[in-house]
C-alpha cells in the first residue's frame, strides 16, 4: 500500500540489490531481487494506489484520496477489479464537489467493471438513476432503477430504489 514515489523507491532498492548481488556473484539473491523488482513494477501498473486511496476515501478524506488517485497516469492499465473501485471513488468525489457531469461519466465507467458485489453495483446504478433525475430524464432513470432492482440485496438499497422510482413516476 505505497504511493507512486514509495513504489519507485522500492524498485530502485531492488534494482540496486540485484546489481550488487550480481557484482558479488550471488546469483540466487540477484534473481530474488529481480523477481521482487518485477513484482513491484507489475503491481505499480495493475494495482497502483487504488487501495491507498480507498483508505482515505473510507475516512472521508476526499482531497487526499483524489491526490492519490491522480497519481494513476493511465487507469486503462489497472486490473479490472481495481478499475471499478477507481472509477467509483472518482465519481463519488465528483459528487461531493457537485460536479455532476464528471460524476455521471465515472459512474458510467464503474458500471462496466466488477465491484465488491451485486449490492455495490446496485448503488452505482442508483447513483446513475439519481443523476438522470437531476437532468429530468425519467426514462433513463427508470431503466437504471430496473437494473438496480435486480441487483439490490440490502434493505437500504431497496428503500432508495423505491424513493427514486416514485420521483421518476412523478415526472411521467
Amino acid at each position: 500500500m505505497y504511493n507512486a514515489k514509495g513504489r519507485y523507491a522500492l524498485m530502485g532498492v531492488f534494482a540496486l540489490s540485484a546489481l550488487v548481488s550480481l557484482y558479488f556473484m550471488q546469483y540466487q539473491l540477484a534473481a530474488i531481487a529481480g523477481f521482487l523488482l518485477i513484482f513491484v513494477l507489475y503491481s505499480h501498473y495493475k494495482q497502483s494506489s487504488v487501495l491507498l486511496a480507498s483508505k482515505y476515501f473510507k475516512d472521508a478524506n476526499y482531497d487526499r484520496a483524489e491526490k492519490v488517485l491522480s497519481e494513476i497516469a493511465n487507469p486503462d492499465r489497472l486490473a479490472k477489479n481495481r478499475r471499478g473501485y477507481y472509477e467509483f471513488m472518482r465519481a463519488n468525489i465528483a459528487l461531493q464537489r457537485e460536479d455532476f457531469e464528471t460524476a455521471e461519466f465515472h459512474f458510467q465507467i464503474a458500471s462496466r467493471f466488477p465491484l465488491g458485489g451485486k449490492n455495490d453495483k446496485a448503488f452505482v446504478l442508483i447513483h446513475l438513476a439519481n443523476l438522470a433525475l437531476r437532468k429530468k430524464d425519467a426514462e433513463r432513470a427508470k431503466t437504471y432503477i430496473e437494473k438496480a432492482k435486480e441487483l439490490a440485496t440490502s434493505t437500504r438499497a431497496q428503500e432508495i430504489i423505491k424513493i427514486i422510482e416514485k420521483e421518476a413516476n412523478s415526472f411521467a
